[in-house]
């Protein structure tokens, strides 16, 4: 089968399925999996058929094409085509409750970037990372996650994305729920306030602060009674977040102050460096040059005291999206 028939028969498959004629289509892309000697159209109608099998609930045999789509992609030798096929094999595996794998296979997605493709992959890439994140109950990065996918959805008006994204983040609502009234049951008061900065987080991500603002105040005030000044430095930063939204630059600026010290006394370079971050994103809003120049000389210093940088040509690692490799010292440099 050629590459113009492959294409037709791949067309007429879709057809079928938009039809709700499922297992006609199947039949019908399963043939061209057969008999088709064009690689791309092998790699196009293998996505088919993970999409067909991924919303028919059958996800061992949505694995199965994944990996098989991975090798048509490694014999493309394409970024974009072997990008799409970590997703589908990322998602494979979080179907499967398979999430140490799905984290994996997220960050080689993320460390295969500069293709225009792999760009708009990446919310469905953090979705996919915070629902393996929530499956193993590390509430904190799932979160962090689904915010990154929010924005993704928001900055390419993406509603199928937002609305997954959405529906993720009222499961991860469900479970924090759940687990405060667990702490509540048990008197586990750190447990109490990392849930209420979990549900703050949820708020402010979704512009809802008047909700937010009590959930990081009682947070902050069990932080401060155990003693937990790195949890305080989170309530901080999610307050100044919360102010700098509402373009109360000011209140940004004596949440910072405050998180500073914490961070300066407990020698937290990646709080100092977040912080640096955010100042630097206030003082050019505000328009002062001389605070502005003087945070990004610090934030520049975090990171070279943390060596977040490349070990071959010495730029910043992290500012933006880069494919990296480790070298045996634990140095990374860019590819």
């Amino acid at each position: 089968m050629g590459q113009d028939q492959t294409k037709q028969q791949i067309e007429k498959g879709l057809h079928l399925y938009q039809s709700n004629q499922t297992e006609k289509a199947l039949r019908v892309w399963m043939r061209v999996l057969e008999k088709s000697a064009d690689p791309a159209g092998r790699f196009r109608v293998l996505g088919c058929l993970i999409t067909a099998h991924a919303e028919m609930g059958r996800y061992k045999d949505m694995l199965k094409f994944a990996v098989v789509q991975i090798d048509t992609a490694r014999e493309l030798e394409d970024p974009d085509f072997l990008t799409e096929s970590y997703l589908n094999l990322a998602r494979s595996n979080e179907k499967l409750c398979e999430f140490q794998k799905t984290i994996s296979y997220c960050k080689t997605c993320l460390n295969m970037q500069g293709t225009t493709v792999s760009l708009q992959l990446n919310g469905q890439v953090s979705l996919s990372m915070g629902n393996a994140f929530l499956g193993l109950s590390i509430f904190q990065k799932a979160l962090e996650c689904f915010e990154k996918a929010l924005r993704y959805a928001h900055n390419n008006d993406d509603k199928m994305l937002e609305c997954r994204v959405c529906c993720s983040l009222g499961n991860f609502y469900a479970q924090i729920k759940e687990s405060m009234k667990i702490a509540l049951q048990h008197g586990d008061r750190p447990l109490q306030a990392l849930c209420l900065l979990c549900f703050a987080d949820i708020h402010r991500s979704r512009k809802d602060l008047q909700t937010a603002f009590p959930r990081y105040d009682s947070s902050m005030s069990i932080m401060t009674e155990i003693g937990n000044r790195l949890g305080l430095i989170q309530v901080l930063l999610g307050v100044t977040k919360c102010w700098m939204i509402q373009k109360e630059l000011d209140k940004a600026l004596e949440s910072i102050e405050k998180a500073q010290e914490l961070a300066e006394g407990l020698g937290n370079k990646l709080g100092l460096l977040k912080l640096h971050c955010l100042c630097e994103r206030i003082y050019r809003t505000k328009g002062q040059q001389q605070e502005l120049r003087d945070h990004v000389v610090k934030f520049h210093e975090c990171v070279e005291e943390m060596e977040l940088y490349c070990g071959m040509c010495g730029e910043s690692i992290g500012e933006k999206n880069n494919q990296l490799q480790a070298l045996p010292c634990s140095h990374f440099f860019h590819l």
